[in-house]
């Protein structure tokens, strides 16, 4: 019972507590406030009271704190009296403006509860406090740079030869402004205005003087001065003319050394200080290296491969050797340095043997070429054929062609009468610059008929002009395919032609071509992308920036594709000339054109306020590129084998104790040591000597199996064997290795081979290697043993007297 009666008291006492400290505290709903920096008052507007109703009751009207709300809040609030309800905000620790300029947080008062033990205490609401940090001038300015270089010309008085920057780290505007300039050097001939502009109060002589040195201080709104002065190089330069300057006419470049600085030291004299605006264009001239530039001068075939394209193209100007021979007679331009180009002067032509010709051709194949071809000569300009195929006897009828006329490329496909009788699209006109420019371009006519269409340089053009014509009525004629010129199975007065021509004569050839043709190839089917026409047409020597990245945020960049013209563009001198220090030359071939490309530099400058303030001579340079190590390619084995006669109809293996070596070999200009070289070959040449092969008794013969896995082809004839394609040395050795002679009746009693191999299109060519097999009859067949005589059971033999074999590559 004693327990109950207290529990109750207690009760009633909490109850009466509760009913003391009725009221919450109250103060103001938002307080502004300011703070020195680096002390700890804070000045409250309105000042810090907290106010309770319950007052003057004890402890429930007394305020006994003030809560901050914000951990980042550097803040604390104390009561100053606890009956008055006064207090102050200060800060915990040093405040620095520089960090924080304002803060703004919650604060709450709370009063003493009930109690000396605070219980049953009341909490104002939140109010918001924002509070701003005065700052004091501790910094002083400080330059951007500690000394600083301008020039003038002599004679001439400058609003602003230069301008010099100070800065100051303190956070308000009247303290971290600079307000003034001055020059602390005592009698010069300059000022400087708020701005920091120095200028000449004077003309100055450059005999009398050419170099100033003065200080330069700075002052912020405070008047607070720098403390280290800013060293000002005024140099006087002698009236000059703008131009580019510390630059070499001649520049040699070396093969295989990759990227070169064309100009290191080089640098624009402007001669009026400063510029607002600089453009500079370093163009690249490479026309007299083979077909525009230094591109691979591999075949049109191969290049086509290596690009990706699929296999199936015929080159119709390849390099002249045993099987193709019929560019014998041609003349070749540019000499052997360049790639292999054919000039054409209006009299020459070139027939393509029939065994070479594509048979299976359809709606879609496609025709490549480079070709450089200027106006035609004369008031009346006349067709001038490129490609033609036309009947052989009998008619004058034209199945496709691809000529040039008025500086117009026409393409004429004529269909047969079994496909259709019908009017159809027979004639495709193109009008272009580029056709009669008298520069190199890459064209590619691809046919998907109806559908024409010619890419040059990889752009494309649709046809302006497409005229339809009746098909050609299916006949026996044979027909003839004819480079530079066009045949005509009828002659001039009419009569037929009947007899087999072997040769050219004035009345057969019509529309020759005026110009330079290179890698001239058809195919049937099209080429595969866009990617593969430009890969083909890709040079392997331009223009190159080192290292970009460092000026690219002041600089302005522009690479043409051909990379052939560099465009930099910028507002600030010393950077255009630390870009043009970054162009060099680059040529990536293994084995480059010799001989020299040109060089021009053009400028254009712009002042402040003005549209041209000087004008920049242009400039020419040569880059020589140098000889290249040439490879010099060695083919050894056997020089005589004897076999009995009998066993010639099994196939005697020619070459094989066959050893082919390169002794190219090159200098590395980091080590000074001699480095070999590895490189391709792209065709050998196995020749007949003496009489060609009986038709139907001897060949030479290689099976299909020997091209797998390789980038290689062959062609047979009754002269001999080409085997060809872009391939290593040691593949070229396999396979020839495998060729085998072979001869189903006696023959003569000596057979005499000769092989050469080349690579770059015929640029570097080998020793001949000549072989001599001597044949044994009757009984002296008997006395000799021949070594060589184990013939694989499985070889498949091949009696015609023309085949070609399609590629076997496996990365098709």
């Amino acid at each position: 019972s004693t327990l109950l009666k207290i529990k109750g008291v207690s009760q009633q006492f909490f109850h009466i507590s509760f009913l003391v400290n009725k009221h919450k505290p109250w103060i103001e709903s938002s307080y502004h406030g300011v703070i020195t920096e680096n002390s700890d008052v804070v000045l409250l507007d309105p000042p810090l009271v907290a106010l309770d109703k319950d007052a003057p009751v004890p402890y429930a009207g007394e305020i006994c704190g003030f809560h901050v709300h914000g951990l980042s809040a550097p803040f604390e609030a104390v009561v100053l009296n606890r009956t008055s309800g006064e207090g102050r905000l200060r800060a915990r620790g040093p405040i620095d403006c520089e960090r924080q300029r304002e803060f703004t947080f919650i604060i709450q008062a709370r009063d003493c509860g009930t109690g000396p033990e605070g219980h049953g205490e009341k909490r104002s609401h939140k109010a918001v406090v924002h509070v701003e940090v005065g700052d004091v001038n501790e910094f002083s300015p400080v330059f951007g740079q500690l000394e600083y270089h301008g020039s003038v010309t002599e004679g001439k008085v400058y609003d602003s030869i230069l301008q010099v920057q100070a800065s100051d780290q303190d956070c308000s505007p009247q303290y971290s402004q600079i307000c003034n300039y001055q020059i602390t050097s005592q009698d010069t001939a300059f000022a400087i205005d708020r701005n920091g502009n120095i200028r000449n109060t004077a003309s100055l002589n450059f005999d009398k003087k050419s170099h100033y040195k003065i200080h330069v201080t700075a002052f912020d709104c405070g008047q607070k001065r720098a403390a280290q002065d800013a060293v000002v190089h005024i140099h006087v330069q002698p009236i000059c003319k703008p131009g580019w300057q510390g630059w070499s006419k001649l520049i040699d470049y070396e093969p295989g050394t990759g990227s070169k600085l064309l100009f290191p030291k080089m640098h624009l004299e402007t001669c009026v200080g400063w510029v607002s605006w600089i453009r500079t264009t370093v163009e690249l001239e490479t026309s007299g290296a083979g077909r525009g530039c230094d591109r691979q001068s591999h075949s049109e075939r191969a290049l086509q491969k290596l690009c990706g394209a699929s296999s199936g193209s015929t080159d119709l100007l390849p390099a002249p050797s045993g099987v193709f021979n019929w560019t014998a007679t041609l003349v070749a331009d540019g000499g052997r340095d360049s790639d292999l180009s054919y000039r054409f002067d209006g009299r020459q032509a070139a027939k393509i043997p029939d065994w070479v010709v594509p048979q299976n051709l359809t709606d879609q194949f496609t025709i490549t070429t480079w070709m450089k071809h200027g106006p035609s000569p004369g008031q009346r300009a006349e067709k001038e054929t490129l490609l033609c195929n036309s009947d052989k006897t009998e008619m004058n009828r034209h199945h496709y062609s691809l000529y040039v006329h008025n500086c117009r490329l026409v393409f004429l496909l004529r269909t047969d009468y079994t496909q259709t009788d019908s009017f159809r699209p027979a004639e495709f006109h193109w009008k272009l610059e580029q056709i009669c420019d008298k520069e190199w371009h890459y064209y590619v006519i691809s046919v998907d008929f109806p559908v024409v269409t010619l890419y040059v340089d990889g752009v494309t053009y649709d046809p302006y002009l497409v005229t339809d014509d009746w098909p050609i009525h299916s006949s026996q004629i044979d027909l003839q395919l004819t480079v530079g010129a066009c045949w005509q199975g009828m002659v001039n007065n009419g009569h037929k032609k009947t007899t087999k021509t072997t040769g050219f004569g004035a009345r057969n050839i019509i529309s020759y071509f005026r110009g330079s043709l290179s890698g001239l190839t058809i195919r049937s089917g099209k080429i595969a992308s866009q990617k593969i026409i430009s890969c083909l047409q890709t040079c392997k020597e331009g223009l190159d920036i080192t290292s970009p990245e460092s000026l690219r945020q002041r600089i302005k960049f522009h690479l043409n594709p051909a990379q052939s013209l560099v465009v930099m563009e910028g507002e600030d001198l010393e950077q255009m000339n630390a870009a043009l220090r970054k162009v060099s030359y680059i040529n990536s071939r293994q084995f480059p054109t010799k001989g020299a490309r040109h060089l021009r530099i053009s400028t254009a400058v712009q002042c402040f306020g003005e549209d041209v303030c000087i004008s920049v001579p242009d400039i020419e340079a040569v880059v020589m590129v140098m000889q290249p190590s040439e490879p010099r390619i060695i083919i050894t084995g056997a020089e005589h084998l004897t076999v009995p006669a009998s066993n010639l109809a099994l196939g005697l293996s020619l070459f094989r104790d066959l050893h082919i070596i390169s002794t190219v070999t090159n200098t590395d200009h980091r080590s000074g040591a001699l480095k070999e070289i590895a490189h391709n070959l792209d065709y050998c040449d196995i020749m007949v000597l003496g009489e060609e092969l009986r038709a139907g008794l001897e060949s030479l013969e290689l099976h299909h199996s020997a091209l797998l896995g390789k980038h290689l082809e062959y062609a047979n004839s009754s002269t001999g064997m080409s085997i060809y394609g872009v391939d290593s040395i040691s593949h070229y050795t396999e396979v020839i290795r495998q060729v085998r002679y072979q001869s189903r009746q006696a023959v003569d009693s000596v057979r005499t081979f000769r092989l050469t191999c080349s690579e770059l299109n015929g640029r570097y060519t080998s020793d001949q290697y000549m072989l001599q097999v001597n044949i044994l009859h009757g009984e002296e067949a008997f006395e000799h043993v021949n070594h060589a005589m184990a013939p694989p059971k499985y070889m498949q033999i091949i009696h015609p007297t023309v085949t070609e074999s399609n590629s076997y590559s496996l990365g098709e």
